[in-house]
């Protein structure tokens, strides 16, 4: 009998829940990418989430979860999410990932119903000024905007290259990221010469797409796609057009990428990426995660996650202490208390800690594994971007700016 129990307990939690779910006070959706452009990055986010609910849980507040695939796509992740909310009855969702399938599903069922989105990847300047949510406040994100990475982007690119391509995945994450980095790029004296949109659906080539991103001859093409794109792109670009000089973002952040495309083609080559501020709280961070997964991945959002799992906890126990009912109106009231100065500050897995002073009525301050999560008025935080680079096959960091100049 124990053996079965303990057989069930599994089943569950591989199909989204926290083992004793029945007990858990909140419940939170995932909505993450495990097929798709996007589905080498989903299960290490979705440790993040895991990690960070597994530790509240420890601390005496359950959390369950329930996990669903976005599948990169706008439709099936709307069907999803709709799933999440009116069957699961979450109080809010982590995701999605691409910025192109978080804002329908925010348009058309989170906004609509109330319940609170906190995208960990999303990076599309769209989501700041989003018009469904001006007034509602329940879309938020715990990455910086590519209004910061497309700066930081087209200064690295401007120090060491006159003209520049961009293809890019024909979404509000790839129109936004290739449009910030022009300005930015061209600001500093550069010239892009060809900004060429590919489908979000991953195709069988990108010829004629290469052919237009490469007919003015640039020194670099970057890649604002998806490891799924890119992986089929560099490719050719490599192969058929001779080309190797390309610089590459978050979406292009994979070792997938490597594997596909050869290590000694992406030697050297940089790139940008919501970054972590390092410190203390990522220290923590990492060492928990190793003991919990093992090795932490080279990828970007796991922080993100885990950060945007913390907040929606904390805030949740916040409006406990406070008497509210812990719907995902009163939790969302409780994030910038929680997560924004002033405060004790409160460090990645330091759970039981906040719950203590919050059932003193004192204030915190959640300082993240990625960086601080000050919500500002439109649910956006500021953290670093990191500049990054493929070396000897693997990806490591170059450097870390903290302070954005436009």
């Amino acid at each position: 009998m124990k053996k079965f129990i303990v057989v069930m307990c599994a089943l569950v939690f591989t199909f989204g829940l926290v083992c004793g779910a029945g007990a858990a006070e909140i419940k939170i959706g995932t909505l993450l990418a495990h097929t798709g452009p996007l589905k080498e990055f989903g299960p290490n986010i979705q440790n993040g989430v895991i990690l960070a609910a597994k530790q509240m849980a420890a601390a005496g507040f359950e959390i369950a979860l329930v996990h669903e695939d976005s599948e990169t796509s706008a439709i099936p992740a709307t069907n999803a999410a709709k799933k999440l909310v009116e069957i699961d009855r979450v109080v809010a969702i982590i995701g999605a990932l691409a910025s192109g399938v978080t804002v329908p599903v925010a348009e058309s069922v989170t906004i609509p119903n109330k319940v609170i989105m906190i995208s960990p990847a999303s990076t599309s300047p769209l989501i700041t000024v989003l018009p469904a949510d001006q007034g509602k406040d329940f879309l938020f994100r715990t990455c910086p905007s590519d209004a910061l990475q497309g700066v930081v982007a087209g200064r690295v690119v401007a120090s060491y290259n006159k003209t520049a391509s961009v293809l890019y995945v024909n979404n509000p994450y790839g129109q936004g990221l290739a449009e910030e980095f022009k300005r930015s790029f061209e600001k500093l004296g550069g010239k892009v010469l060809a900004m060429v949109p590919h489908d979000e659906k991953a195709a069988e080539s990108y010829n004629a797409e290469l052919k237009k991103a490469l007919a003015g001859k640039p020194d670099r093409l970057c890649a604002f796609s998806y490891p799924e794109h890119a992986k089929i792109y560099l490719k050719e670009a490599i192969e058929f057009f001779k080309f190797r000089r390309f610089f590459f973002c978050d979406g292009t952040k994979s070792v997938d990428i490597v594997k596909a495309v050869g290590a000694k083609y992406l030697e050297g080559q940089m790139g940008t990426a919501p970054g972590s501020a390092g410190g203390e709280p990522y220290v923590i961070f990492n060492a928990d995660y190793k003991a919990e997964f093992g090795k932490l991945p080279p990828l970007p959002f796991i922080t993100n996650a885990y950060d945007g799992t913390a907040v929606i906890g904390l805030a949740a126990y916040a409006a406990k202490v406070k008497g509210l009912p812990l719907t995902s109106t009163n939790i969302r009231d409780q994030l910038r208390y929680v997560a924004n100065p002033p405060g004790e500050v409160i460090m990645p897995g330091q759970f039981k800690k906040a719950f203590e002073l919050l059932k003193q009525g004192k204030d915190i301050n959640y300082e993240g594994a990625a960086g601080s999560v000050d919500f500002d008025k439109n649910g956006d935080v500021v953290t670093p971007i990191e500049i990054w680079k493929y070396k000897n096959g693997k990806i490591v960091t170059v450097r870390i700016e903290y302070e954005i100049k436009r």
